[in-house]
C-alpha cells in the first residue's frame, strides 16, 4: 500500500453468497468507494489511489470470488445484477450515506449499473477506462490485438482455434498484448502480480466473461451495452481514459474528460502522480473545497 501513516482499519461484510473483505484508508473527505475490475480481479491492482487517502477516505473491497474475499463455488452467483446488489450491501454495511464512486474496467460497467439502475445519491461519479457497452469493447481491444507481432496473432489464433487457452506458449502470447496494452511498467507493483495471480477468481471471469480476452464473450455480459442510458446520469462524473471514451464523454452531460497519453489500462500507475493530482482536482471542486468553477464537458491532457 502506498500510504503507511494514515489510519486503516479492515473486515468483512456478509453479501449475497458469501462474505466480502474490505478495507477503509484515511478518515477525511467524502468516502470514495473503489470497484475493481475483472470480473475476478481483486482490488490490488488499484492500490496506488490509496495516495488519496491523505485527504479523502478511501474504501476498497475484493468482490466475492476473488482476493481475500469468500470463493464460492457457486456458477449462479456471478451476474451483473447481483454485483449491483453487493455494491448496495457493501455501501450500507460501511454507513457510506455520502460517497463517491470509482470504476475501473469491469468495476466501471458495474458502477454504471448501480447507478443507471438504483438512481443512488452520490457526490460523483468515476469512470477510468471502462467503455459503456462489451461489444464495443471487443472492437476495441480486437483492434490493439491487430498490432500485435505476427508470431503472436499466430500463437493467439491457432490456440482460440483449437480451445487451448490454459497452456505456457497461450500465456505468453497473452502477455504480450497486457505489456503493451494493460499496464506499461517494465516492473509491474506487486499488487498488479497478485491480482493477474493468486488473486485472480476464475470462476466469476469464465462465467461472465469467459476464456479468451478478446472475444467472442462467452458469458453473461457478452450483450451488456448502456450506451443508450448514459443520458440519465446527472451526477458530476470524471471519465480518465486512455481506452476511446470521447463517446460516453459527450453521452453523460457535463462530464469531464481526461486523457492519459502515455498509458494503457491501467493509468493510476503508469502515470501514477499525474491521475491522483487529476482526481484530488476533481474531487475537490466537486466537494466545493476548491473555489475554481467545476469543469463541464471538457477534455484535458495531464
Amino acid at each position: 500500500m502506498a500510504l503507511t501513516s494514515v489510519k486503516s482499519r479492515e473486515g468483512t461484510i456478509p453479501v449475497p453468497g458469501g462474505k466480502v473483505w474490505y478495507q477503509v484508508l484515511g478518515e477525511g473527505g467524502v468516502p470514495l468507494l473503489v470497484l475493481h475490475g475483472g470480473p475476478g480481479f481483486p482490488h490490488d491492482y488499484l492500490e496506488t489511489l490509496g495516495d488519496l487517502a491523505d485527504h479523502h477516505t478511501v474504501v476498497f473491497y475484493d468482490q466475492l470470488g476473488c482476493g481475500r474475499s469468500d470463493r464460492p463455488d457457486d456458477r449462479s452467483l456471478w451476474t451483473i445484477d447481483r454485483a449491483v446488489e453487493e455494491v448496495a450491501t457493501v455501501r450500507a454495511a460501511l454507513g457510506l450515506e455520502r460517497m463517491h464512486l470509482f470504476g475501473n474496467s469491469w468495476g466501471g460497467w458495474l458502477a454504471l449499473q448501480y447507478t443507471l439502475d438504483r438512481k443512488p445519491q452520490l457526490e460523483s461519479l468515476i469512470l477510468s477506462s471502462s467503455p459503456p457497452s462489451v461489444p464495443r469493447w471487443i472492437v476495441d481491444a480486437n483492434e490493439l490485438r491487430s498490432q500485435l507481432p505476427d508470431e503472436v496473432r499466430r500463437v493467439l489464433d491457432d490456440h482460440e482455434r483449437r480451445g487451448f487457452f490454459d497452456c505456457p506458449e497461450y500465456t505468453a502470447a497473452i502477455m504480450v498484448f497486457y505489456k503493451r496494452h494493460l499496464c506499461r511498467l517494465e516492473q509491474w507493483p506487486q499488487g498488479v502480480e497478485y491480482a493477474v495471480g493468486p488473486g485472480f477468481g476464475q470462476q466469476p471471469y469464465l462465467t461472465m466473461w469467459g476464456p479468451s480476452e478478446f472475444g467472442p464473450v462467452l458469458g453473461n455480459l457478452k450483450n451488456w451495452d448502456v450506451t443508450g442510458r448514459l443520458h440519465e446520469i446527472s451526477v458530476p462524473t470524471l471519465i480518465a481514459r486512455p481506452a476511446a471514451l470521447r463517446a460516453m464523454h459527450q453521452a453523460i452531460k457535463g462530464s469531464q474528460l481526461v486523457i492519459f497519453e502515455k498509458s494503457s489500462h491501467m493509468a493510476f500507475v503508469e502515470e501514477r502522480e499525474a491521475y491522483m493530482t487529476a482526481i484530488n482536482r476533481f474531487l475537490k471542486r466537486v466537494e466545493g473545497v476548491d473555489e475554481s468553477p467545476l469543469p463541464t464537458g471538457r477534455e484535458t491532457t495531464p
